[in-house]
């Protein structure tokens, strides 16, 4: 494959917009910046993480280590940014699909689990829009400090474009090229849910899971599968078609254990908004295909208000 300069200057640096600055996008912008890319950090209108970047002028992180950054609470749609990250929940993205139709952007990436990658395709235009699935650790305390860990286990974020993923390598943040990645995306939603829901009951609990609960939610996670499998895709990777086909006890120990690891249940224990989201769209997806499968397996994934 060639390889194409990614800098938009004579110094290689990109312009590049990061719309949603949570835990995640806090962390890209970070490292981007620290990489000497010229970065702009798009927060929610009168939210607190937006006055805390204004406040700071950029990312600052727990070591007191600061990545300036342009701060604004739109997506300026005039400028033609060479990438725009988009790192907030799927939930939350058709809001700014939008601007981002409208934007002069040369390129959109989408950062995020989604079971339906093609509608935020087709929104922004294929021939400017690529995917990627974030495999970072970015949390803020109180204050807007940025705690982040990077390639932790040999993880690297997922992308579909060589470009960013050379970009990213060389800011610091392990990236591989996944050439199926938005068939990797849509067979990876019943497995998010399932850790987001786990991860919930064990936070729930104080310290992990009943066996109860990790069984009911494997039921789930399975008839999710079969639901992607009837929908007329393979199941990928491989790894997910293995867990398909498994005794329930099998996936449901491995959700039990890991539900009792503090690290895990802290880190997807605070996505109860994304994991009823992207069961709703299973289960809608659910009601389209035949042969039938168990919708409310599938709804028994969800977590419970608390």
């Amino acid at each position: 494959m060639k390889k194409e300069s990614l800098g938009s200057s004579s110094s290689g640096a990109l312009r590049i917009a990061v719309i949603g600055v949570g835990g995640i996008g806090s962390t890209f912008a970070f490292q981007l910046v620290r990489s000497g890319h010229e970065v702009t950090a798009v927060a929610r209108p009168g939210s607190t993480r937006l006055e805390q970047l204004e406040g700071e002028g950029g990312v600052v992180d727990t070591k007191n280590q600061r990545a300036e950054l342009v701060v604004k609470n739109k997506l300026d749609e005039e400028t033609p940014y060479d990438l725009v990250l988009v790192t907030l929940p799927a939930y939350q993205a058709e809001a700014v699909l939008p601007e981002l139709a409208r934007s002069a952007a040369k390129w959109i990436q989408f950062m995020f689990n989604t079971f339906n990658p093609e509608l935020l395709r087709d929104a922004v235009g294929a021939r400017r829009c690529s995917f990627g699935m974030p495999f970072v650790q970015g949390s803020l305390d109180a204050n807007g400090r940025l705690t982040a860990k990077i390639g932790a286990g040999g993880q690297k974020t997922k992308m579909n474009d060589v470009r960013w993923v050379q970009l990213f390598n060389a800011a610091g943040l392990p990236a591989v090229f996944e050439p199926d990645m938005l068939l990797w995306l849509r067979c990876h939603v019943p497995m998010c849910i399932a850790f987001e829901s786990v991860s919930v009951a064990g936070q729930r609990r104080g310290g992990g899971a009943s066996w109860s609960e990790a069984l009911t939610i494997t039921r789930g996670l399975q008839e999710g599968f079969t639901l992607i499998q009837r929908m007329g895709y393979r199941l990928h990777p491989s790894g997910k078609a293995l867990l398909h086909a498994a005794p329930a006890w099998a996936p449901a120990s491995m959700l039990w254990f890991m539900s009792r690891i503090s690290s895990f249940r802290e880190l997807l224990g605070t996505g109860v908004n994304e994991c009823r989201a992207l069961v709703d769209l299973l289960v809608s997806a659910a009601q389209e295909v035949n042969p039938a499968v168990s919708v409310s397996r599938i709804e028994a994934m969800k977590p419970t208000e608390r």
